[in-house]
């Protein structure tokens, strides 16, 4: 019975496999499925997004609107952004291992994870007994995915049993086929040649699994009763088969055809025929048949072909084959038995009478195989998975827009932030989501792990001890007693590179430290923490960096928070917020509301740290500059349309007054500073736009973007480097990193606050 859903039909649908002209099985259903679905629902635009296997790819028809490079990951991730900025409704998937790049097809992941819209995922191949790397991402494929399809009650089978996919995700819908009608076999044959001839057929793609020996070893057998018998192979050698061996196998079965003395028997076509000539073999042939040898075969499109034309069938006892042929639909022999095969053609041409009653219970079978009926089936799923995405959720976290989803935040995963550390601390930079040996440590990036460290600690994560010894450590080791200062790069070996590294460094390294003494509640961190505090808090007065000054402030009103009487800090703090202050006043104007005549990196912790100053010294002016200079900033970093998205100020560039702002490259730290200074604009206010404020910059990082792309990754809880003018920078490094985490938890943080007060009201 067919389904019906109340909600606005499917007008765009993307197809996602190979596509003719390219040669193979899923070439062929891919277009077939696409064409069908394209006749059938004549409302919706059917698109397909094929894979090349070639560095020129293939003259494909003007249904093709988008192609992917086999083992070019950035191509499935401009993919992703092609379908998700298309209008695109939903993707059909066709799933098969060897045709996507990366280990066991893995690159087809990193498309995935990045739609937005409902996949429907056909799967071709379903494993018995999958590697690692196989299961791995089979079972992402299928967490992805919003329904799965499978072409036989096997494969169902093997996802409930063996994948654990629950029954209700899983459609089962046959393959595909033409409409033919049920004609007598003689009816083609003059078009070949072998009028008066009885036909054996075979076709497909040539490879060294199908098995074709074993039909020609058994003609002797078969002619010496039948000396009329012509059989005939149809279809190229596989493209990659050929491309590693040549013609090995087809001269092969040419040499085993002479040596058996039925060559002149054994007829070749070598080429990948059209729909149109492969239905003409089909009807010539009295006996199809399938001598493929590896048992674990779910699905095949040349058995549902011949199957539904009502042809007599002899098959070997695989998977698809054993449940299709059943209930005398066909004859199965053993593998590999050349004589067992002879004797079954023997056998059906014997008997006409029980090959005819074959030949009408397959038509039969095969009418609910026809594409039409199979293009009505994918629609039904179409729409359940749209309907069902409108109220489920897919495993693990899903990138959506927080404004739709208030207080939802991706669940904290520290999967990468351990990858990418030691037992010296975290490594600056990862190739991809791997550390980059060659980049070393420093300073800046083991004093934001330190406040993440910290900040894990305030909301009771175990792990938080162990990560602030590790990251406090390396910022002990970091500081030079003869110089006052923090060095910043140490190569692998352990070398520090320099004597004093930069003045933000050092801002950033009183920033975490400023943190720890004021947030941690672990005594075992504080002696050291207060004890390089107080060293390293008198060289910020010669620095001069205005970003270093904010960070030192940030730190220091941290510090100031649980230890208020030092007078030494606040002297800092009062001699650091009266030189931002004075930046502002002396380069603000009605049109550029900013303390230098650039915006550059981390910009708004300047108006984060004047705000905190402001509100803690207090100063009513250092209070009115931070909040209109961060609505200006705020302003400015919002793209054009309605509830515009977030876009930071890219690195390529900056934005100089007077001059042309670079878009691009938008990097994490942008992100999470707007996050940052927000929250205390938010906290010093009370204004809830402010707390919407921090959410669209956190959004960015989730998608919300330029390019719609997530620049946080959710199966490794890493962050991606940053946003390029076409792709997201797939180095996943600590800074990035680590932002992405300081946002996610200072949010987690004021969320908790904002709990508590609406518990106590």
């Amino acid at each position: 019975m067919r389904q019906s859903f109340n909600h606005s039909p499917i007008k765009r649908i993307a197809f996602i496999g190979n596509y003719l002209p390219r040669q193979c099985g899923i070439a062929t259903f891919t277009t077939d499925l696409c064409e069908a679905i394209a006749a059938e629902h004549s409302e919706a635009t059917c698109i397909a997004v094929p894979v090349n296997d070639l560095e020129d790819g293939y003259a494909y028809p003007p249904r093709v609107r988008f192609e992917l490079t086999e083992k070019d990951i950035d191509s499935y991730h401009r993919a992703a952004d092609f379908l998700n900025s298309n209008n695109v409704d939903l993707v059909c998937l066709q799933h098969e291992y060897g045709i996507f790049g990366g280990r066991a097809g893995s690159h087809i992941l990193a498309l995935l994870r990045q739609l937005r819209m409902p996949v429907v995922t056909t799967l071709h191949t379903i494993l018995q007994d999958p590697d690692a790397d196989q299961q791995r991402v089979f079972k992402e494929v299928a967490a992805l995915s919003d329904r799965l399809v499978v072409m036989s009650k096997r494969g169902a089978d093997f996802l409930q049993r063996i994948y654990r996919v629950s029954p209700e995700k899983i459609d089962l819908i046959p393959h595909g086929i033409p409409d033919v009608p049920f004609v007598d076999p003689s009816y083609h044959k003059d078009l070949f040649g072998v009028e008066g001839k009885i036909v054996l057929l075979s076709f497909g793609l040539l490879s060294a699994n199908k098995g074709i020996e074993n039909v020609i070893a058994a003609l002797p057998g078969v002619l010496a009763r039948y000396p009329n018998v012509v059989y005939i192979i149809v279809g190229a050698t596989h493209p990659h088969v050929k491309q590693r061996d040549g013609e090995s196998y087809r001269l092969s079965l040419q040499w085993l055809a002479h040596e058996k003395g039925v060559e002149d028997q054994v007829i070749f076509y070598n080429r990948f025929v059209s729909l149109e000539e492969l239905v003409n073999f089909i009807g010539a042939a009295d006996v199809y048949i399938t001598p493929y040898l590896n048992p674990a075969q779910i699905v095949s499109g040349t058995l549902a072909y011949t199957l539904g034309a009502g042809k007599a069938v002899i098959s070997t006892p695989y998977w698809y084959a054993e449940e299709m042929l059943a209930e005398q639909r066909g004859a199965l022999v053993p593998f590999r038995d050349p004589a067992a095969l002879a004797g079954k053609v023997i056998e059906l041409l014997d008997n006409e009478t029980q090959r005819h009653a074959m030949r009408k219970r397959a038509y039969l079978f095969g009418r609910d195989m026809i594409w039409p009926q199979v293009a009505r089936r994918y629609m039904e799923s179409f729409e359940r998975a749209r309907a069902e995405r409108r109220h489920f959720s897919l495993p693990g976290f899903t990138v959506k827009a927080l404004d739709k989803h208030p207080g939802e935040l991706p669940p904290l995963k520290l999967d990468h932030l351990r990858h990418m550390a030691d037992e010296t601390g975290i490594l600056q930079h990862a190739i991809f989501t791997v550390p980059n040996y060659h980049e070393g440590y420093c300073t800046d990036d083991n004093a934001r792990a330190l406040m993440v460290s910290t900040l894990l600690e305030e909301l009771g994560n175990g792990e938080a001890l162990e990560l602030a010894s590790r990251y406090l450590a390396f910022v002990w080791y970091a500081f030079n007693a003869e110089t006052g200062r923090f060095r910043n790069f140490m190569d692998y070996q352990r070398h520090w590179l320099e004597d004093r590294g930069s003045d933000d460094s050092h801002g950033r390294a009183l920033w975490a430290l400023g943190t720890v003494l004021g947030r941690s509640n672990t005594p075992a961190l504080h002696s050291m923490a207060g004890w390089l505090f107080e060293q390293a808090l008198p060289a910020i007065v010669s620095t001069t960096s205005p970003r270093a000054w904010a960070f030192a402030l940030i730190g220091i009103h941290e510090y100031l928070r649980r230890f208020a009487g030092d007078r030494m800090a606040s002297q800092v703090r009062e001699d650091l917020a009266g030189r931002l202050l004075g930046l502002y006043q002396r380069n603000r104007s009605d049109q550029w509301r900013w303390y230098e005549e650039m915006l550059s990196y981390c910009n708004a912790a300047l108006p984060h740290a004047l705000l905190m100053c402001g509100q803690s010294m207090p100063n009513k002016a250092m209070t009115e500059a931070g909040l209109e200079s961060l609505s200006w900033l705020a302003d400015l970093q919002r793209s054009e349309e309605a509830g515009g998205h977030f876009v930071p100020i890219g690195s390529k560039g900056f934005y100089q007054q007077g001059g042309k702002r670079a878009r691009f490259d938008q990097q994490p730290v942008e992100a999470q500073a707007m996050v940052s200074a927000s929250l205390e604009a938010s906290r010093i206010t009370g204004d809830g736009s402010w707390r919407k404020e921090a959410q669209r910059a956190f959004e960015w990082f989730l998608g919300r973007n330029d390019l719609n792309i997530p620049i946080y990754d959710p199966m490794t809880g890493g962050c991606r480097d940053g946003l390029h003018p076409d792709r997201a920078n797939q180095n996943q490094g600590a800074e990035s990193t680590l932002a992405f985490l300081q946002a996610l938890l200072e949010l987690r943080l004021a969320d908790n606050v904002m709990q508590s007060v609406e518990a106590r009201a």
